[in-house]
């Protein structure tokens, strides 16, 4: 059942629409996260949850009761900017307690929820330090304690780790996500970031141009993507343009393979670059490699043929045979691509 609802969420500035239509359903304790380009609305759609900007139509509903007419401060909901907004002449202890204060939460009380706190993110022993004394990550600890001591019963998380190094940025994704799981907390996250929404989500909510593209399991809306924009944002894929008329998907002269139940007529065909394979005998496609970029843990591959310009990859278990300007063949099962309808 679902515990937060956006009901056909709708922002328009003037003739612009910030947000065309969102509608989503989420779990109690779930994490989702909305991501998408600049300028696609999701931002737009967590400020309208969390009461920052009203919406043109549409509701919110929490557990059963709708409060898109509530004041931030009268919903409850625990947010986190990217800026972390902590303040600088208070304590480690005092921003995290400044919340319950506000809501007329006792000394006593306060205090101990404070120290709770604290432990959970693994900041106690800085209670006293002020913003200033801390690490990024620290700091990002901070703001999250401060929205969690609350007890709220969303989480509302905005491009979070967006000031962070990329080696602290990773490591914060995984303790984000250990936490999200201990506390159980109902949680969406803005981000524009592919790696970090596959990391923490239990489910990615694709924006594109104020609508929502797909709803799906990360696993789910990288090997299944439902179009185009689908398919290129989150990772890489090559995408061709071709007919299906049965045998197979014909692009310009060459006939790609794909299942039996893929759409008939104008297609938009996708492989995913580590799909592809360097093949000796039994080539889909010939051409020569253009360029070979080392990434560490994997080689990237430009390889330019009558399709165009493929993407292929492959594990790095040392130095691999292929070299730029080598004429080689490609290769990859009718299971491996992705077959939608054009347009989709």
């Amino acid at each position: 059942m679902a515990f937060l609802e956006l009901q056909g969420l709708v922002k328009r500035y003037g003739e612009f629409s910030a947000v065309a239509e969102c509608s989503l359903s989420v779990a109690k304790g779930e994490f989702v996260c909305l991501l998408g380009p600049s300028g696609c609305g999701k931002t737009t759609t967590l400020q309208m949850v969390a009461g920052f900007t009203p919406p043109t139509a549409g509701r919110v509903v929490l557990d059963g009761q709708d409060i898109t007419g509530l004041k931030p401060s009268r919903r409850g909901l625990g947010i986190v900017f990217q800026s972390y907004a902590l303040f600088p002449h208070m304590s480690v202890a005092d921003n995290v307690a400044f919340g319950l204060e506000m809501r007329g939460v006792v000394a006593a009380e306060r205090g101990k929820r404070v120290a709770q706190t604290l432990e959970l993110v693994h900041l106690a022993p800085l209670a006293a330090r002020f913003p200033k004394e801390l690490s990024g990550g620290q700091r990002q600890r901070v703001a999250l304690a401060r929205a969690l001591v609350i007890s709220p019963p969303v989480l509302l998380l905005d491009e979070p780790m967006g000031a962070l190094d990329a080696k602290l940025r990773e490591e914060m994704q995984i303790e984000l996500r250990a936490l999200q799981h201990r506390v159980g907390i109902t949680t969406v996250m803005v981000t524009h970031d592919q790696a970090e929404a596959m990391t923490l989500a239990d489910r990615v909510v694709l924006m594109n141009k104020g609508r929502v593209e797909q709803v799906a399991r990360p696993f789910e809306m990288y090997e299944q993507p439902n179009g185009r924009f689908s398919s290129t944002f989150l990772g890489k894929a090559n995408v061709f343009e071709g007919r299906h008329e049965g045998q197979g998907v014909l692009v310009g002269d060459v006939c790609l393979p794909c299942l039996a139940d893929a759409p008939r007529g104008p297609v938009d065909y996708i492989v995913r670059p580590e799909r592809l394979v360097f093949a000796a005998t039994g080539a889909l496609v010939r051409g020569r490699v253009s360029a070979r970029v080392f990434l560490g843990n994997h080689w990237l591959f430009q390889v330019e043929t009558p399709l165009g310009t493929l993407q292929a990859t492959q594990v790095n278990a040392g130095l691999p045979a292929v070299a730029e300007g080598d004429e080689v063949g490609l290769a990859w099962a009718a299971e491996q691509a992705r077959v939608v309808a054009r347009g989709a």
